[in-house]
């Protein structure tokens, strides 16, 4: 799962409309970064982006409107879950690219959380990019079950991915310690191990739905 806050898409071909699109999100994320939520504004994004304040008004509205296209082009991006050959390969490449992602770009993330706080389309758009991203990522437990990693019970694949890359977050933006080289293999081996001795197994009711 590569960061759901590395916002910046793939560029493809487009007319006009693409590229100011383009150039607005860029200039958005450049005025996070810098700036933070606080000092992101309209008309910052188009003396940024060389574009005609009107056009930002018309087709973004409010700074709401400009995070939410930010979060939504992440949507965007081809991208597909690593496949090693093994659960906890699988996760320690996961969590390389989220490392990465935040290490590049601290700031950014920082800033495009705290967004969501003060903007409701904002925080519906990143809960909804969260929740697609852990579902895209579910298949490396679907893969893990198969080869027999994980125990035959069904495992709760969103608990456990959460688990494996909730200490990244938690270390780099939280905390805003130094990136250690080995939190990402550290945290995927833990979850493993978690999940191997039933941790994230579903028992009871829910097992026989």
């Amino acid at each position: 799962m590569t960061d759901p806050l590395d916002t910046t898409p793939d560029r493809r071909p487009g007319g006009r409309t693409a590229r100011v699109r383009a150039q607005v999100l860029d200039a958005v994320r450049a005025e996070l970064a810098e700036h933070g939520h606080e000092g992101l504004t309209m008309e910052g994004v188009a003396t940024r982006a060389g574009v005609h304040r009107a056009t930002v008004y018309r087709r973004w509205r409010d700074v709401g409107g400009l995070l939410v296209d930010v979060i939504a082009a992440a949507g965007e991006i081809d991208w597909q879950p690593p496949d090693t050959g093994s659960l906890r390969g699988d996760l320690t490449a996961l969590n390389q690219e989220i490392q990465e992602s935040l290490v590049l770009r601290p700031s950014f993330a920082v800033a495009l959380m705290a967004a969501s706080f003060h903007s409701e389309p904002a925080a519906r758009a990143q809960t909804q990019l969260w929740t697609d991203r852990y579902a895209q990522c579910e298949i490396l437990v679907e893969r893990a079950v198969q080869r027999g990693e994980l125990p035959a019970t069904r495992t709760d694949a969103r608990s456990l991915l959460i688990a494996a890359t909730a200490p990244l977050y938690h270390q780099l933006v939280l905390l805003r310690t130094d990136p250690d080289p080995r939190l990402p293999e550290r945290a995927a081996e833990t979850a493993v191990l978690a999940a191997s001795a039933g941790a994230f197994s579903v028992r009871g009711q829910e097992a026989c739905e």
